[in-house]
């Protein structure tokens, strides 16, 4: 009893050192993806990604069809993840004013506040929301970025309510109505330089789903792990990397 009990030892140890150092512990990473529908009658479209990692966001978006000029330069489109609302998109229902246009306010219900700015560089709080210099520039684009996401728009990614939305639309495919009136957040600029292009809602993918970098091993911890236990060493590895993996399926 005393020899096996000293070979069991040792093989607990190196199944607790495997585990820990396992792939499948990488279950606090998290990769929410939506895809960007034209809304105001932008004719445009994207996809993002965010990899949520504690609470390290990365942001990989890809936009086009979007305004391309805003008085002869770049046309500087804001973005954000808006949180806390229904978590969707709005339809020309929420057109309240009924000029044509579903401002950003107008849509608010829908897709909430600002929770995060997708800025191209310092600031992502809310206070950089409307900051054209830091703004995704031209009718196609590329943005990736990786920074220290809030605890709101954390919980709403988790809550399933966190909606992408990019901002700014062409007037002149707005109504003679509309291209007269100043935008709704910054009365300096025209209400086409602030309202809604491109809209998604943000959903979990699941573990091991193709492009997310999560994989889920086909089987528990891996044959090797089970070589390195004996007798009831070997049922405890196994179980806790069934643990790990369960724990996985739920989290995702």
């Amino acid at each position: 009893m005393k020899k096996s009990a000293f070979l069991i030892a040792p093989a607990l140890a190196l199944g607790a050192l495997a585990l820990s150092t396992s792939p499948a512990l990488a279950a606090d990473t998290t990769t929410y993806q939506a895809n960007l529908a034209a809304i105001n009658g932008s004719n445009a479209s994207g996809t993002v990604m965010i990899t949520l990692n504690g609470d390290q966001a990365t942001v990989t978006e890809k936009v086009s069809g979007l305004a391309a000029t805003f008085s002869g330069k770049p046309y500087p489109h804001v973005q954000h993840i808006h949180i806390g609302a229904k978590g969707t998109c709005p339809d020309m229902s929420a057109d309240t004013d009924k000029d044509g246009v579903i401002s950003t306010t107008e849509g608010a219900p829908s897709y909430g506040p600002i929770g995060t700015t997708l800025s191209t560089s310092g600031d992502t709080s809310p206070a950089a929301g409307t900051d054209l210099t830091l703004a995704g520039m031209g009718a196609s684009y590329t943005y990736q970025r990786t920074f220290a996401l809030d605890a709101k728009t954390s919980a709403s990614l988790k809550a399933g309510t966190a909606v992408v939305v990019v901002h700014g639309l062409d007037p002149a495919t707005l109504s003679e109505a509309a291209q007269k009136a100043p935008s709704d957040l910054v009365p300096s600029l025209p209400l086409a330089a602030t309202s809604p292009a491109l809209c998604g809602t943000l959903t979990a993918m699941p573990a091991g789903a193709p492009g997310t970098g999560i994989t889920t091993p086909a089987t528990p911890a891996g044959p090797d792990l089970g070589l390195l236990a004996v007798g009831g060493g070997l049922v405890l590895a196994a179980g806790g990397a069934y643990a790990v993996r369960r724990r996985m399926t739920v989290k995702a």
